[in-house]
């Protein structure tokens, strides 16, 4: 989903989550719910937990520090912290390392397009030319 430059992403979180499809290896619906969600610490509110929670998805999010120390100020009214699982968030890494791939054009990395239709296209034929690059293996 393609969301304004300068929209914070946790905001468009619930938009994103709306759009997902995970094709079945087998014919049959496409799955709308993830076993996971894996997000970097900008996704760590208690709105985005919480809605992950309602849908039975496990979330793999870091606790930021300012959240970690009012739930240690707050004693034992702060709550136990959230799960979280640093072996599995080490798989976060391969999202990173494709949006660094992505913005080595130089049109989506400045997004000069100004319809989204037309950057979503750039987009796409980019990640198109990357994936022709790779060698065969």
């Amino acid at each position: 989903m393609l969301t304004p430059g300068n929209v914070n992403d946790a905001t468009a979180f619930g938009q994103v989550l709306d759009s997902i499809r995970i094709p079945r290896a087998v014919t049959g619906r496409p799955r709308t719910t993830p076993a996971r969600v894996l997000g970097d610490k900008a996704y760590s509110s208690w709105a985005i937990r919480h809605l992950l929670r309602r849908r039975g998805i496990i979330a793999t999010i870091p606790e930021r520090r300012d959240q970690m120390a009012n739930r240690r100020r707050r004693g034992t009214h702060g709550g136990r912290p959230p799960a979280f699982d640093k072996d599995i968030y080490r798989a976060r890494n391969v999202v990173e390392r494709c949006f660094a791939r992505l913005k080595q054009f130089r049109a989506i990395a400045t997004r000069f397009d100004k319809l989204a239709d037309r950057y979503q296209a750039g987009i796409v034929l980019a990640a198109l030319i990357l994936w022709l690059r790779e060698p065969a293996g």
